[in-house]
């Protein structure tokens, strides 16, 4: 777990920002299929999950910081 956070801390802002629309893509296609029954690694949800919500506070604390300094 550790070290996804240290692959996402490593990234740019704007692979961030990409990765990110790419999860919640994925995560838009996971809930279809949850929908449709057609779910193979139900796991894979909480993943996506997490992830995002990685990313997104990752995100925030680049942006508190950029503004901490200005």
């Amino acid at each position: 777990m550790a070290n996804a956070i240290e692959d996402l801390r490593t990234k740019t802002d704007d692979q961030l920002s990409a990765q990110l629309t790419e999860l919640k893509r994925e995560q838009f296609n996971l809930r279809f299929q949850a929908a449709t029954n057609q779910l193979e690694k139900p796991s894979r949800i909480r993943e996506v999950r997490r992830t995002i919500a990685q990313i997104k506070t990752l995100q925030n604390e680049r942006a508190a910081t950029a503004a901490a300094k200005a």
